[in-house]
């Protein structure tokens, strides 16, 4: 099968904490591939529906998230298309729309991607300017290797 296009999407809010986590992890995956233009790496930020083209218009999606909820074990996450939780809401604002409102309108429209995948972490310190913390920075390496793996794997179907 082939996956005409890839979007590889980093989500949260590099300035609290470990809600950074998903920019950072796709920053380090874009530097370490060279990948062909059909993958595309997207820094979501808090963009909320703006993300949601990004979705529908896709093969294949990857999302880097720290939304794991907090009394989870400290590890990295990662779950396909059909093994997606249904807790993955957590926002930092009331007024965004989170991950799951995204893939709920996308599977309303008809339009979700052919594949799927999460990689996320619990967040442990989420304060103001103290970028990632120790915890999340040890779990960083290890999902970039999970999302090049599944990556790879894509793109070579």
């Amino acid at each position: 099968m082939k996956h005409n296009r890839i979007n590889v999407l980093g989500l949260g809010n590099v300035l609290f904490g470990d809600e950074g986590f998903g920019v950072e992890a796709i920053r380090a995956l874009e530097k370490e591939g060279d990948y062909p233009e059909t993958v595309q790496f997207v820094d979501g930020g808090t963009q909320g529906l703006y993300l949601l083209d990004y979705i529908e218009s896709s093969d294949a999606v990857m999302v880097f998230d720290a939304l794991i909820p907090l009394d989870f074990e400290s590890r990295v996450y990662v779950y396909q298309k059909e093994e997606l939780p249904a807790f993955i809401h957590r926002k930092m604002s009331s007024h965004q729309m989170g991950l799951s409102e995204l893939l709920g309108i996308a599977q309303l429209h008809g339009r979700m991607p052919e594949r799927l995948v999460l990689i996320g972490i619990p967040p442990r310190v989420l304060d103001l300017g103290s970028g990632l913390s120790g915890e999340a920075r040890e779990l960083l390496d290890e999902a970039v290797a999970h999302g090049r793996a599944i990556l790879d794997g894509w793109l070579q179907e």
